[in-house]
């Protein structure tokens, strides 16, 4: 099965992160990649120097296009901007009659720090935009921002993400990439249980674009058939092997190796 994702992103023109990373991903996983760009940012390895978004109704229109045609096994939203994106996006999730699973990465900050998703529109993507998802998959600092609770370590995280549950969220994937320790643990709050996953660190500085991948990749896996938890252990797998296998490219935060498994 082929499964077909729509990526709801920005553009990096760098190529690391945001849409790049989601068609390189989406690909090399044996999915199709059709994309609505949210947002055009210029950016490289040292960071966002500038973003133009796209009007929110032209992003509708994209959507729409894909949808009317090729169709969608599974929707992935990356960086959305504002408020009025985040209910652009979410009017045309909210009209299917048979949405297919929604994947949300609530994109907040970039790499280098700049701020991808204005203040008043984190209130959107709680109240309108995590309700329609299958998962989301937010980092420690964006845990601390859609819930207001301070994250430090495993058990806080955790914490964190049964209050984004409690707030509306199906299923939560608690990604520990930003916390202390030799080992990278994520967590898949989910209704059918939770699941914690484990592995050493990978100490490098290219990890550009390493959630907007895996997001991607998890989409991919439900656009497939997999179960949730399936599309989650594919998905770090293959994030892991791409950080593994950097190219080494850039003089910051490098992008990952997404075509390793084409360079063997």
């Amino acid at each position: 099965m082929i499964g077909r994702v729509l990526i709801v992103a920005g553009s990096d023109s760098g190529g690391g992160a945001g849409i790049q990373a989601d068609i390189k991903a989406v690909t090399m996983l044996g999915g199709y990649a059709a994309t609505a760009i949210a947002a055009l940012t210029v950016q490289n390895t040292l960071g966002v120097t500038a973003v133009h978004p796209v009007p929110p109704a032209f992003v509708q229109a994209q959507m729409r296009a894909v949808l009317d045609d090729i169709g969608a096994d599974a929707i992935k939203t990356g960086m959305l901007g504002d408020a009025a994106m985040v209910a652009a996006v979410s009017e045309v999730i909210e009209a299917l009659a048979a949405p297919p699973a929604l994947v949300v990465d609530p994109v907040m900050v970039a790499k280098g720090g700049a701020r991808l998703l204005d203040a008043d529109a984190v209130s959107a993507v709680t109240g309108r935009l995590l309700p329609l998802a299958a998962l989301v998959t937010p980092n420690a600092p964006e845990l601390e921002a859609l819930t207001g609770l301070a994250v430090i370590d495993e058990a806080s995280a955790v914490a964190a993400g049964r209050a984004l549950q409690a707030q509306g969220a199906r299923a939560v994937l608690v990604k520990g990439g930003h916390l202390p320790g030799d080992e990278v643990v994520d967590w898949l709050l989910a209704p059918d249980g939770d699941h914690r996953f484990a592995a050493p660190r990978i100490e490098t500085r290219h990890t550009h674009g390493t959630g907007c991948t895996l997001a991607s990749a998890i989409a991919c896996g439900l656009a497939k058939g997999l179960s949730l938890k399936d599309s989650v252990a594919e998905a770090r797998d293959y994030v892991r092997a791409a950080i593994a296998a950097a190219p080494g490219l850039g003089q910051g935060h490098g992008p990952l190796g997404h075509n390793f498994a084409v360079l063997k």
